[in-house]
């Protein structure tokens, strides 16, 4: 089982940027893909980013060109740098594994707040 703690989070002005964290520790060495979701009060959980371990990306196109996500694989950390924030990316934002077993672990996330 991988562990993960999402930081970063926080209140910000619509136009602000943020930096979003997420370390993993305990089962880590199966790692392949690891990525942020973020879900709204009321609505589903979506994908906001992901980054393999050869670090491919894909993107939301909600967030293309304003969110940037990056992971360090000797730190076992994976990052969400986020500007131009609106108010519509206030979420509880989280950040998830994928094992290459197929195995997928949460973190318990981290609330972002833009406001107007």
């Amino acid at each position: 089982q991988v562990q993960l703690v999402e930081s970063g989070g926080g209140l910000v002005q619509a136009g602000g940027s943020l930096r979003l964290s997420c370390a993993a520790s305990g089962d880590i060495f199966g790692i392949n893909v690891m990525g942020w979701y973020r879900q709204a009060p009321g609505k589903q959980r979506d994908l906001v980013a992901t980054i393999t371990t050869a670090g491919s990306t894909t993107y939301a196109d909600s967030v293309k060109g304003r969110f940037t996500i990056s992971r360090d694989n000797a730190k076992n950390t994976v990052y969400l740098q986020m500007n131009t924030l609106k108010p519509e990316d206030t979420a509880r934002y989280y950040c998830r594994v994928v094992q290459w077993n197929g195995r997928n672990d949460w973190g318990k996330g981290t609330l972002v707040t833009v406001s107007s």
